[in-house]
């Protein structure tokens, strides 16, 4: 009895000093204070973006005290706040919102703690442009861990050199902002950065080689800008990478000119290129591959040269439009996870595999605009199933069966097959004249004519020429 009641003491002694450290904690973070010098770069800063208005006047006891303001982050180093993350425009609801003249006013760059800067639909006026400053940024190279500007419209100019100071920086990202000129050379420089986005600006020349030096990249997007020459070599060693974005782009060449070690890669998007040299085999080392975008490039080569069945990660597969040739191979219908293939568009030849039909979550598969032969021979179920998001349109010599399935479910743009008509199977190899009278026969009912009835004919034959022979004789 006596060791149950020490033992109901020591706990509830535990119970009251873990209450006690938590209160002290709490009033330590209550009553810490804001460098004098960190709140008035801080709301000088602000005001710079959203106005002279803004004074902090409804803050308690400061910044990072019981009323913060949204998009400010402190933490306390040396028993005081500092700022570590500021995040300018309507990323809240009660956000500050950007004025019409904003400027970066020096004061920024004396938050001396600042990991993570962030402009958000802010600069949005054409009429009153921006331009990112050139300089000051390495005040903040001991700190800054990411920068980003999102949907700026109104930010323009060139990405400045001196972010390549900036080496503790992970998070790059300058999206559909209308920035122009090149990348510059020393981002790549920035040798801890796990992404890189600079995608739907204005950028144009070549992707600089240096960025093959960036091996903790996670994500690489440059699509939708106006970069144009060849790929650099170094890329195709960034093997921590994830997801790879070039499309919308003007780049050529072949699409990696020697073996990329991409093991790690889930997403390669490439569309709306000149990329070319056909299929390269070092796709088929990229075994992680979910989403493999080749679409509108120039690439050619046979669609058979790959054996797809190593790529077993793959859910989209969009390879229309890019000049493959040969037909179309069953080894794609090993892919199970595919949900979108796309191979409109093409010259590629042949029946489609009907095993194709078969992959379980398969939901959109366009085959439009080939030389596909034959009859489709896909079940009506499946033709249901898919709808619309099944295409086989633009393919002259291709029908689908008449008698097998109701017009609704008919594949659309496809004309049915003729009825009594019998196809020739693409492999055959019955010739006229061969001596083969089943080959002779079969080739008369592709024309139409019924097997049943070829001896009627020849008799018809017979009957025509004995009277020609009989009135030659009269006449002569």
């Amino acid at each position: 009895m006596l060791m149950r009641s020490n033992r109901f003491t020591l706990a509830v002694c535990i119970l009251c000093l873990g209450i006690w450290c938590c209160g002290q904690a709490y009033n330590t973070e209550e009553a810490a204070p804001m460098e004098k010098a960190e709140q008035a770069a801080l709301y000088s800063a602000i005001q710079g973006f959203v106005g002279n208005w803004w004074n902090g006047s409804d803050l308690y006891p400061d910044p990072c005290g019981w009323t913060p303001i949204q998009g400010v982050s402190c933490d306390i180093v040396g028993g005081l706040w500092y700022i570590t993350a500021l995040s300018i425009g309507p990323f809240y609801e009660n956000s500050l919102a950007c004025a019409t003249n904003v400027e970066f006013r020096p004061q920024l760059y004396q938050l001396k703690h600042l990991k993570s800067l962030s402009f958000f639909n802010c600069f949005i006026s054409l009429g009153h442009p921006i331009t990112i400053p050139g300089d000051k940024w390495e005040k903040l190279a001991g700190s800054l861990q990411s920068i980003e500007f999102r949907s700026n419209p109104g930010l323009i100019g060139q990405i400045p050199t001196s972010f390549g100071y900036l080496k503790k920086l992970q998070s790059l990202v300058l999206l559909e902002n209308g920035l122009t000129g090149q990348v510059p050379t020393n981002i790549g420089n920035l040798t801890n950065l796990n992404r890189l986005v600079l995608a739907g600006n204005r950028f144009t020349g070549r992707i600089p080689d240096s960025l093959g030096r960036l091996k903790k990249l996670l994500i690489l997007d440059l699509s939708r800008n106006s970069l144009s020459g060849h790929l650099p070599l170094g890329l195709g060693g960034l093997a921590s990478l994830l997801k790879f974005d070039l499309s919308n782009n003007q780049l050529k060449g072949k699409l990696f000119a020697r073996n990329a070690y991409l093991k790690n890669l889930t997403l390669l998007d490439v569309r709306n290129n000149q990329f070319s040299g056909g299929l390269n085999q070092s796709i088929l080392h990229m075994h992680s591959l979910e989403e493999l975008m080749l679409s509108c490039n120039p690439l050619g080569g046979d669609i058979m040269r790959l054996d797809w069945q190593s790529l077993q990660s793959l859910v989209v597969l969009d390879l229309s439009n890019v000049g493959l040739k040969g037909e179309i191979p069953e080894s794609l219908s090993g892919l199970k996870r595919l949900r979108y293939l796309g191979l409109g568009n093409n010259n590629l030849a042949g029946n489609p595999p009907p095993k194709l039909a078969s992959l379980p979550n398969l939901n959109a598969l366009y085959l439009n605009g080939n030389n596909l032969t034959g009859v489709l021979k896909f079940s009506e179920i499946f033709y249901g199933k898919m709808g619309k998001r099944f295409g086989a349109w633009n393919n002259p010599e291709l029908c689908y069966p008449v008698g097998s399935m109701t017009t609704r479910n008919a594949p659309y743009g496809v004309k049915p097959c003729q009825r009594g008509v019998t196809l020739l199977d693409p492999n055959s190899r019955a010739k006229l004249g061969d001596g083969n009278l089943n080959n002779k026969s079969h080739f008369v009912a592709s024309l139409g004519f019924s097997s049943n009835g070829i001896h009627g004919l020849w008799q018809l034959i017979l009957v025509d020429t004995s009277i020609t022979v009989l009135l030659l004789n009269l006449f002569l």
